[in-house]
């Protein structure tokens, strides 16, 4: 009796500007080279660079497909399975917890499936299912950036305003990179507002 050999599941990790968009476009582009028949998706949310694509801050761009929910990913991945044999997803946090069972059955299908996503949120806590996932993965890809206030390796993201709501979405000028030693998970109205006077001079 023949079976389908199983998937693997790889993780791509980080705070903002790590590269985990360029990392996954790498990724899918050398499938596309090897052959394999790539889908690949983002969630509707995430509009910052490109309507149809997942794109880098440094402007690499693959093409992609947005999704409003996993349901939404669902159906429009599956009628098409058949025919794919790597999934790409960016932006894996902004999904809901749904997105864990689904990528566990896409790696009981055979499928490669690589995800990219911030493992945590501005507060330092575990953003959405990219913890899990994490721990479900054959390979994780965890990446660094650099801090802007002194240059060295940053993991975490700083929110330069004082709003906290869990999802704003923007990039340079809402957010920066920081090392452990000048990451502020709580930034006040004052602190926002001096923040701004930095940037402006």
């Amino acid at each position: 009796m023949q079976t389908t050999p199983p998937g693997v599941l790889e993780v791509i990790t980080g705070p903002m500007f790590s590269g985990k968009s360029e990392e996954l476009i790498r990724r899918l582009k050398r499938a596309r080279i090897a052959r394999q028949r790539v889908a690949c998706y983002k969630p509707d949310i995430d509009m910052r660079y490109h309507r149809t694509s997942i794109a880098s801050h440094s402007q690499q761009t693959h093409d992609a497909s947005t999704v409003r929910n996993v349901e939404d990913l669902r159906a429009v991945l599956f009628p098409i399975l058949d025919e794919v044999e790597v999934v790409g997803i960016d932006e894996v946090q902004f999904l809901s917890p749904e997105i864990i069972p689904l990528v566990a059955e896409l790696i009981a299908l055979g499928k490669r499936v690589i995800l990219g996503g911030l493992d945590m949120t501005f507060e330092a806590e575990p953003f959405g299912p990219v913890p899990v996932l994490m721990a479900m993965a054959d390979k994780v890809t965890k990446l660094s950036a650099v801090c802007m206030t002194c240059g060295q390796p940053a993991i975490h993201t700083q929110r330069l305003s004082a709003s906290q709501e869990l999802v704003v979405v923007g990039a340079v000028g809402m957010y920066e990179a920081r090392c452990r030693a000048h990451f502020t998970p709580h930034i006040d109205e004052v602190g926002s507002q001096q923040l701004e006077l930095v940037q402006s001079k």
